[in-house]
């Protein structure tokens, strides 16, 4: 499994979630397979989203196609997203 690990400030995170919500990305067809949306404890200035995927390749065709909204919606409802691109070598649940 691949997962794209995407960090970023917000202004607002309700305005953020409902752009996210648009799913302008149309995650689903991209190849998300699983999403999860996390915020620091304390900090409601903060999103990180964590995005599943069976290929690298399809994680890195997604990467692009967020980089091109990123450069849409910059200083809006995000700014400066970190990204990157994880393999899992190991899970384990108890």
């Amino acid at each position: 499994m691949y997962t794209v690990q995407i960090e970023h400030p917000v202004r607002d995170f309700d305005g953020w979630k409902a752009a996210f919500d648009r799913d302008p990305a149309q995650r689903e067809a991209s190849g998300v397979r699983r999403y999860r949306v996390f915020q620091p404890v304390g900090d409601v200035h903060i999103v990180a989203v964590d995005l599943d995927f069976d290929s690298q390749e399809g994680a890195e065709t997604f990467v692009n196609a967020m980089r091109a909204i990123w450069q849409r919606v910059e200083g809006t409802v995000m700014s400066n997203p970190r990204v990157r691109i994880l393999h899992c070598v190991e899970q384990h649940e108890y």
